[in-house]
């Protein structure tokens, strides 16, 4: 039997850590070990231009399809994953798909016009960058400083001796500003390993020090390919430490005691057919989580984007869970039932990465964990995939939402409302270890 060889592509988001890290693989600088060289497309990175609607509409549409999905393997777990993290990967090893493997990743992607989505997700990414600020507190006399910081950044991870495609790495340079390290996976997998990990550990400022566990890269392996997104937000609307206290929450399998979060502010507010959403803008009020709750477990919620689109000012007394949630799941399979089977079969066409070997998708593993307490938000999540080859208003009645049940999350930017983060809680008190 013909040895198939393996090709990689890492997506990381992360928000600033809130814990410490539980000690990375290796003490070795990134990469000192493992690199050999480095290459880069002949055209510079573009920075201007472009348009994100493309791509934000086709990230919360997958969203959707993704949402559904996962829910479905474990209907009474926690869930948290990225879409724009997955969607990245998957359009970025785009790029060298061809044919059939093209057009359903294309379809499972929602990408409309092929040849414009890498611009968009240009786009995207510059627009999402754009949303740092940075407020210090104390020069009107308070503490600690406001901020959002949120950066992409991307990066190829080729076997040394394996021709690539010059439009291919021309494309990445351009559009993903991703330049080429130059590993050995043949003699030396787990040198590239802890060098690929070490750059992850150093872009998401210490959140995920050990993405790759030992054996996921091979002498196999050809090319991996990694975007890591960083974030921290503060809420434009802290919640008082003083007012959580210890609150029964349903949950599906029994009801559990959980840190209860309480604060009354004008709010983002929508409803609908047995059920009630609220939108908490982080300061600047350039992101947002919106939470959605239905009055029973079994209510069928609404997407994202009709929530965003629903949502109207309204005074809302509100009472939510703080929580600390991990996911961990292989999409491969997911994937493949949404309609791009082909990526992952020996009738794979990635010949626009190289035609020098014959490469498939052979694992795509996600994992993502999401902490939210009175402060803010801190996330993170990884993709692998791996291939083969105002004034006082007038008196108004208040909104009170307790959120004391199993609810759906949106973790989105209010320009584009593009969703970086979402998922299901359906016990707070079941932290990440």
């Amino acid at each position: 039997m013909q040895r198939r060889t393996f090709l990689s592509l890492l997506a990381v988001p992360a928000v600033a850590a809130l814990f410490p890290a539980c000690g990375s693989d290796s003490k070795k600088k990134a990469g000192t070990a493992s690199k050999v060289g480095s290459v880069k497309g002949q055209t510079a990175h573009v920075t201007t231009g472009a348009d994100p609607t493309a791509a934000s509409a086709g990230i919360n549409a997958f969203a959707t399809d993704l949402f559904d999905r996962l829910v479905a393997t474990d209907p009474t777990a926690n869930l948290v994953f990225s879409p724009a993290s997955i969607a990245l990967a998957l359009t970025m090893a785009s790029a060298g798909a061809k044919g059939a493997t093209l057009q359903e990743m294309d379809s499972v992607l929602h990408i409309t016009d092929p040849a414009a989505i890498h611009r968009s997700m240009n786009g995207l990414s510059a627009a999402l960058a754009g949303l740092n600020q940075s407020k210090d507190l104390t020069a009107e006399g308070g503490t600690g400083k406001d901020e959002v910081q949120l950066s992409i950044a991307n990066s190829l991870w080729g076997q040394a001796d394996l021709a690539f495609e010059q439009a291919f790495l021309d494309l990445l340079s351009s559009e993903y500003d991703a330049g080429m390290e130059l590993v050995d996976y043949k003699t030396d997998a787990e040198g590239a390993r802890v060098a690929i990990n070490n750059w992850v550990k150093e872009q998401t400022k210490d959140r995920i020090p050990s993405l790759l566990s030992p054996g996921v890269l091979t002498a196999d392996s050809r090319l991996t390919l990694v975007n890591a997104i960083y974030l921290k937000a503060n809420w434009a609307e802290k919640f008082e430490k003083s007012l959580t206290t210890k609150e029964t929450f349903h949950a599906p399998k029994g009801d559990v005691q959980v840190d209860m979060m309480h604060i009354e502010r004008h709010f983002g507010y929508s409803s609908g057919e047995g059920w009630q959403a609220v939108e908490l803008p982080y300061t600047f009020g350039t992101l947002a989580l919106t939470l959605a709750v239905g009055d029973t477990a079994d209510t069928k919620l609404p997407t994202g984007d009709e929530v965003f689109a629903a949502s109207t000012s309204r005074l809302v007394q509100l009472g939510m869970p703080k929580f600390d949630i991990q996911t961990s799941t292989d999409l491969a399979s997911v994937l493949g039932a949404l309609g791009m089977a082909t990526a992952f079969s020996d009738k794979a066409d990635f010949s626009g990465m190289t035609t020098a070997e014959q490469l498939f998708i052979s694992a795509v593993i996600h994992q993502a964990n999401i902490t939210v307490d009175e402060e803010g938000t801190e996330a993170a999540a990884a993709t692998a995939v791996a291939m083969a080859g105002t004034s006082a208003p007038a008196p108004e009645e208040t909104v009170v939402l307790t959120i004391d049940r199993p609810f759906t999350f949106w973790l989105h930017d209010t320009a584009n409302q593009t969703i970086l983060f979402a998922g299901r809680i359906n016990d707070p008190s079941a932290t990440r270890s």
